[in-house]
């Protein structure tokens, strides 16, 4: 069985429009209007354990509302998941003690105590044993680098500072499942990549399954083989992040550096220009083509440095949700 099973999960709001100006505003009294708003809709996947799955959308596209029905925090309108074998808005003791969600705009801390008395409050909360606490507390003050941290008001620290503790707290009782919201929103790059380090070392010690949101891709590449894709509520794509690559966009980049310019009728004969920035010019080449278009331009071109690369991830999660828009679209209007 699946560690996460979600079949055709829906979730609607019901959200009162109204008017501006006063006008309105006292015909709002007797006469509300409401409007549906589809956050999730018809959503199906499943995840095994151990994997690590990047859930990418826009915003507002449904990524958070799935995690907090996953999570038991909303109650789905249709549809069924099961996490571990539980049904999440139940929320039964057994299964609260085995995930964790962590969201990267909101604070677990006390702001005005040190991060030890949040461990040690949840600590009475989960019901963990003095000596299992005392080993994850040791395992995640070496992975996160957390002992000059202990002790400091939570207030007193940097933002970084702040996530890796948040992040320390979630994880004391070792939860086998981590719903992860946009864990490194607002962290400098270095803080990105240390909680990205932690993220794969703890899935590998642990083998935790792990959902993870963010706008930011290289979290996702950097963990995440597998990704979802949800676009107005509805998942326009579920699979490997390397063959979505190879589907969206069938060219790679050929960047050259040349000695002297060159005419534009020239360098179109190895592929679509991209751009063309004095010297240096970007061309789109098949996939199937790269080799023979990199023969040809080091041939006739005076090529002083060459470099082929894949397109930028960012280019390729746009134009699935370009599609996805437009799908959705076209369905809307039959």
């Amino acid at each position: 069985m699946s560690v996460i099973h979600v079949d055709n999960l829906v979730k609607y709001y019901r959200v009162h429009h109204k008017e501006p100006g006063l006008r309105a505003s006292i015909r709002s009294l007797f006469h509300r209007q409401y409007e549906t708003v589809k956050a999730v809709d018809g959503i199906s996947f499943d995840i095994e354990q151990g994997e690590i799955v990047g859930f990418l959308g826009p915003n507002g596209a449904g990524k958070t509302t799935t995690l907090k029905c996953l999570s038991g925090l909303l109650y789905p309108t249709s549809g069924s998941a099961t996490v571990l074998g539980y049904t999440p808005h139940q929320r039964k003791n057994e299964y609260l003690k085995q995930f964790t969600l962590v969201m990267g705009q909101r604070n677990e801390l006390m702001w005005d105590l040190p991060a030890i008395e949040t461990f040690l409050v949840n600590q009475a909360i989960y019901g963990v044993p003095e000596a299992e606490f005392g080993e994850s507390l040791d395992e995640l003050v070496a992975l996160l680098n957390l002992e000059p941290l202990l002790t400091k008001q939570v207030r007193k620290l940097s933002l970084g500072e702040r996530m890796r503790c948040e992040l320390a707290a979630s994880l004391l009782h070792r939860p086998r499942v981590l719903f992860l919201d946009e864990p490194t929103l607002g962290l400098d790059v270095t803080a990105q990549a240390a909680i990205r380090d932690f993220i794969l070392a703890y899935n590998q010690r642990h083998s935790a399954t792990v959902l993870l949101t963010s706008h930011y891709m290289a979290d996702v590449t950097a963990s995440a083989s597998r990704i979802l894709v949800i676009e107005q509520g509805t998942l326009v794509y579920d699979g490997d992040l390397h063959a979505l690559v190879q589907q969206t966009a069938p060219y790679k980049l050929l960047k050259l550096t040349l000695q002297r310019p060159v005419d534009a009728a020239d360098l179109g004969c190895f592929g679509e220009v991209e751009s063309v920035d004095g010297l240096k010019v970007t061309l789109r080449v098949p996939r199937a083509g790269a080799k023979d278009a990199i023969g040809g331009a080091l041939a006739r071109l005076p090529v002083a440095d060459m470099t082929i690369e894949e397109p930028p991830i960012e280019d390729i999660i746009r134009e699935v949700f370009r599609r996805g828009r437009e799908e959705h679209d076209n369905v809307a209007g039959v």
